[in-house]
């Protein structure tokens, strides 16, 4: 699945730089903000810190070191992070599918 989204991603970089001006007041800013990969990038990184973290407060809690608070919050805030991305994910990959079958 991981190279269905980084394609999907790829894909979408790639025609957002080729398309053509819409002449309907709404052509591409290119230079304004990141691009979408680079979103998709930067929310796997801050999930894999999230998750990072949660395994980290459970390992305190299990020793006797984190409150069991923390240790619930950590996780759940990286479980709702997981499944943003997983998300997010499937719709990128079901938007390049449809893109893919129309032919472009």
């Amino acid at each position: 699945m991981r190279s269905d989204f980084a394609a999907a991603a790829n894909f979408y970089e790639q025609v957002a730089q080729t398309a053509k001006p819409l002449g309907n007041g709404m052509e591409p800013r290119p230079n304004e903000g990141p691009s979408f990969s680079d979103f998709l990038k930067q929310a796997g990184v801050d999930t894999v810190t999230s998750m990072k973290q949660g395994e980290a407060q459970s390992i305190q809690g299990l020793a006797g070191k984190a409150e069991l608070s923390d240790v619930i919050a950590a996780v759940s805030q990286a479980e709702v992070s997981l499944q943003t991305v997983v998300a997010v994910r499937d719709k990128v990959i079901a938007a390049y599918q449809d893109i893919m079958r129309m032919g472009i």
